[in-house]
């Protein structure tokens, strides 16, 4: 056990040694923090920011403690977080971690664990929290290691209105080749607009993310149960020279640089008729500043052959080991995860901007099944029929639907990511990528074959 701890640090740190040049900003406070403040590390999205804007006069003042916030895009945080976390810097008492990384980094001993925390609070009610979310953020220990901000599974979005005008039909539970159909004709019908979009970003939380739900389904795996690699495997081919062709027939330009951000933009924007991804976009689509808002449908994840397709994610809050005021800490997390929180948010701001999919008692506030009736049932239903152990037609070898829950698959994923970008933008075809990834990943097969 000891050598597979030592073998996961070092995966992680080269990972990190193979990202981008980490620039913070919003105020990283002093390394070390203590007494009445702390310095927390979180990605950039939009309920993120909206946090960070409410926490000195809805925490601060009341409880005295003083939140220093870095706030980074996705793939930058996950490098700077993994090195604080690995070499136990200290410099973050709090980050922003996903059901990806919690078991890895609490089996290393990075996370305090938060048992003693939660059940001593009783105005958190952990209880509340959805089951699958709450198990993805347990380790083998079966103890708590981090709390959700908010939970996800992915489906897709569509504009009824765009629909409707040109006399098309979204199936309640459609197929990726009524998708691909749907994309054609909005695109041959619409001058000003594409079909779909699909992130294209490098990154295994970027293009990997929608990619590997889009390979489950079609029946490919990144591994099988004797862990070989089975990336050049038909299926594999015929899901990514898909998704590839998709987003360069019908998708939106740039596709190779388009993430997250980019694509919640160009539907916000108007220049998209469909995006499949996160659950959690649709409350940026249904705010009351959206050009967009009310004019959305949402139904389930594509699928091919399998029943359902949905991911599972949440980004949820943990406290690092060598935190030097892990109580105060804890004081933030439990306030940021709360259902008061989700209140203050709905009061505040907007329901439609609440940071759902974590919590039951959120799906029974009559306020907000009122603000997200669009898209609150579906959202609901994904998270609960995602499964992370049986995703796809074959056993696997770790747990994980659009990754793979092992340590080494952040730097794995990303240079396949990178390798999967350059045919979505032309540079080389979907096999000379993929050819690529089998020998990256087959590497890494050996060494669990040899384990």
């Amino acid at each position: 056990m000891r050598g597979q701890r030592r073998r996961t640090m070092r995966s992680l740190i080269a990972a990190v040694a193979a990202g981008a040049v980490l620039t913070a900003c919003a105020g990283a406070g002093e390394i070390g923090s203590g007494g009445d403040s702390i310095n927390v590390l979180m990605v950039n999205n939009p309920q993120m920011t909206q946090l960070q804007r409410l926490t000195e006069e809805h925490f601060t003042e009341r409880t005295g403690i003083e939140v220093n916030f870095t706030v980074l895009p996705e793939n930058e945080v996950r490098d700077k977080i993994s090195q604080d976390f690995a070499n136990q810097a200290g410099q973050y008492d709090v980050a922003t971690i996903s059901n990806y990384e919690t078991p890895i980094f609490a089996a290393n001993g990075w996370l305090h664990a938060l048992d003693p925390y939660v059940n001593q609070d009783t105005d958190y009610d952990a209880e509340d929290v959805l089951p699958p979310i709450r198990l993805s953020l347990t380790g083998e220990d079966g103890q708590l290691y981090a709390q959700p901000f908010y939970g996800e599974s992915s489906f897709l979005m569509y504009r009824e209105d765009v629909f409707q005008e040109h006399g098309l039909t979204m199936p309640d539970r459609p197929t990726w080749q009524q998708v691909a159909d749907l994309a054609a004709q909005v695109d041959e019908a619409e001058d000003d607009m594409k079909g779909i979009c699909l992130r294209g970003l490098p990154g295994w939380g970027e293009v990997l993310a929608p990619l590997t739900t889009v390979v489950n389904t079609f029946g490919g795996t990144w591994f099988d149960a004797d862990w070989e690699a089975r990336l050049t495997d038909p299926e594999f081919v015929e899901a990514t020279e898909f998704y590839v062709n998709l987003v360069r027939e019908h998708g939106e330009a740039g596709a190779a640089q388009s993430g997250y951000a980019e694509c919640l933009n160009n539907m916000v924007q108007g220049n998209t008729a469909m995006w499949y991804d996160a659950t959690a976009g649709a409350g940026s689509l249904e705010a009351d500043d959206s050009p967009v808002a009310g004019k959305i449908g949402y139904v389930p994840a594509p699928v091919q052959e399998t029943d359902s397709s949905g991911w599972l994610y949440t980004w949820a809050w943990g406290i690092q080991q060598a935190s030097g005021n892990p109580d105060a800490a804890w004081e933030f997390i439990s306030w940021a995860s709360s259902k008061g929180y989700e209140e203050l948010v709905g009061e505040t701001v907007s329901w439609t901007d609440v940071p759902a999919g974590k919590r039951s008692s959120t799906y029974d506030n009559p306020a907000y099944q009122r603000a997200a009736s669009a898209f609150a049932e579906v959202t609901r239903d994904a998270i609960a029929e995602a499964d992370p152990v049986n995703p796809g037609l074959q056993e696997r070898p770790a747990p994980g639907i659009q990754f793979v829950g092992i340590p080494e698959f952040a730097d794995l994923g990303t240079r396949v990511s990178h390798e999967i970008s350059e045919a979505i933008a032309g540079r080389q075809s979907v096999r000379e990528a993929l050819e690529k990834a089998q020998d990256m990943a087959q590497e890494i097969a050996e060494e669990y074959q040899d384990r």
